[in-house]
């Protein structure tokens, strides 16, 4: 399985209107579910669910502007590729893995870590600030913060 999750900002490929044009099309044919695989000899086929689902989502990021990764769940990355995947330094990467908040495996004196273990990581970690975030709006609300607000405007 391969999934697609955004780039950073800085490394930005440029499309061009054509292009846009094009991906909004195919977006839409796809949301619609009337999109379809054609062979050379003009037969049509449907698309499996779980391939029409990542084509949606890939194509919703380009339609975005949002340059995207397609990462196998089972490719080893290096440290350092690891680290920009997820948005933080090498070093901060190793410390994590140092603490064993991510799997990783040794290639000699090199860590490895399956893409699959980083997403693990990452989707821990959304849901944990996610769920932070709550609680503190939540905290808020009950204390009056958002009234005591809106009273003094």
């Amino acid at each position: 399985m391969s999934r697609a999750i955004e780039k950073n900002e800085e490394s930005r490929l440029s499309i061009s209107s054509q292009d846009q044009r094009e991906i909004q099309g195919l977006y839409e044919a796809l949301r619609r579910g009337k999109a379809q695989l054609v062979s050379p000899e003009g037969k049509g086929r449907s698309l499996p669910a779980s391939v029409n689902q990542f084509l949606t989502e890939l194509l919703a990021l380009l339609n975005q502007g949002k340059p995207i990764h397609i990462i196998q769940n089972q490719a080893t990355l290096t440290t350092v590729d690891a680290a920009a995947l997820i948005g933080v330094s090498r070093q901060f990467l190793v410390n994590l893995l140092e603490r064993d908040e991510i799997p990783y495996h040794l290639v000699g004196t090199h860590r490895r870590i399956y893409a699959s273990d980083l997403f693990g990581y990452k989707a821990r970690r959304d849901s944990a600030r996610k769920n932070a975030l709550r609680a503190l709006v939540k905290s808020e609300a009950a204390e009056g913060l958002y009234t005591r607000h809106a009273e003094g405007v």
